[in-house]
């Protein structure tokens, strides 16, 4: 079989898909990129068995059909250095040695056979649905970095997606903080969940942000999700258990609130949080009246830092202590001005949601346990 290809296409196709490679694998023919010609159509696979993802291309040209896997780094690291050129493919199908012709340029490289590379999981029983790629974006950016990593719970290791006849909801926690990411405008006409791996969601995320705001076609089963946008196809497996109840671990009754400006509380803990023990990372908020005071201090090295910052606050006078880390991954994933925070006690959840949002149908909470305080 033989085909011509753009140099700069195929780059492109090999790149949106090499983030589903491994660096190690227990199988040899996942280091490989599986090639199918079909009529004027080519089909490039990349697998991890957990997450298989597929870019159909047209070449220029085509001769013949069949199908091989190509060594996937070497295949990205000649295409890498050519200009935007015509490339001529030249594949002899029972050898599986492969020509490459590139403006003065001829290399030589072997293939392998394609029985060996993983089936695609068959579409069986799947709950259909459309979803803006704007949406999807929105929704991992502002959950993936809350996911946990404890091998132990591989429940909390990925996003769920939670469908209703109201309302879609993305959650994740790693049970230190928690993020309930939910859209108005998004809905199921049944009630459904799954949890979504950290990988598959990376890639999507990679791959939609950035572009035009074209739908995506969704679909689940108990064992697999499927995507497809564009030239993209994408089918993951889901995660298996029952994520934890959510909805338990939100204080419903805070009293205390605290309503300041996002940017200039970033800024403080930033600085404050220096200062702090390198192993709590625990800053102290100190609220009396109209005022937060941050402080950090590190008694090993007789390091402190304190800051005091105007806000709104209505409620009783309190001191409570969180993990600055965590509270600076918060604000950063928040988009708006103000951030309102509110607590009930100091050994209780603190909770972060923004005071106006430009989305109607957008609706953000984040949760963030406290931390033992040092009297």
């Amino acid at each position: 079989m033989k085909f011509i290809v753009s140099s700069l296409k195929l780059l492109r196709s090999l790149q949106a898909l090499s983030g589903v490679l491994n660096s190690s694998n227990t199988l040899p023919i996942l280091d490989d990129f599986l090639f199918e010609l079909q009529e004027n159509e080519l089909k490039i696979t990349a697998s991890d068995l957990e997450t298989t993802m597929t870019v159909t291309i047209v070449p220029e040209m085509v001769e013949g059909t069949g199908n091989l896997a190509i060594p996937a780094r070497l295949l990205l690291d000649i295409m890498k250095t050519f200009p935007d050129i015509p490339i001529t493919f030249d594949i002899n199908n029972d050898s599986l040695a492969i020509e490459l012709f590139a403006g003065e340029g001829k290399f030589k490289l072997s293939g392998h056979k394609s029985d060996e590379f993983p089936q695609l999981p068959s579409k069986e029983n799947v709950t259909e649905l459309k979803l803006s790629s704007e949406l999807l974006v929105n929704a991992f950016e502002k959950t993936i970095f809350a996911t946990g990593n404890d091998e132990l719970r591989p429940v909390m290791s990925g996003v769920l997606c939670d469908m209703s006849e109201d309302y879609m909801t993305f959650v994740a926690t790693d049970a230190h903080k928690l993020v309930r990411y939910r859209r108005l405008d998004a809905k199921t006409e049944t009630a459904a969940s799954f949890i979504l791996p950290k990988k598959p969601i990376t890639q999507l995320k990679n791959l939609l942000s950035g572009k035009e705001d074209n739908p995506v076609e969704m679909a689940f089963n108990q064992t697999n999700a499927f995507f497809r946008f564009g030239n993209i196809s994408m089918v993951c497996r889901l995660i298996e258990g029952k994520y934890p109840n959510y909805e338990a671990v939100i204080p419903t009754h805070n009293p205390n609130k605290l309503t300041i400006d996002r940017q200039s509380l970033l800024n403080s803990i930033k600085r404050v949080a220096i200062f702090a023990n390198q192993s709590t990372h625990q800053v102290r908020f100190k609220i009396t009246g109209q005022e937060l005071q941050l402080s950090a201090e590190d008694l090993d090295y007789s390091n402190e830092g304190k800051e005091r910052l105007t806000c709104n606050y209505e409620g009783d006078d309190m001191e409570i202590g969180f993990n600055s880390r965590f509270f600076i991954e918060m604000l950063n994933n928040l988009d708006q001005d103000e951030i309102k925070l509110e607590m009930s006690a100091p050994n209780r959840a603190g909770i972060l949601i923004p005071v106006s949002n430009e989305n109607e149908s957008e609706d953000i909470l984040m949760l963030v346990m406290p931390v033992m305080l040092n009297q």
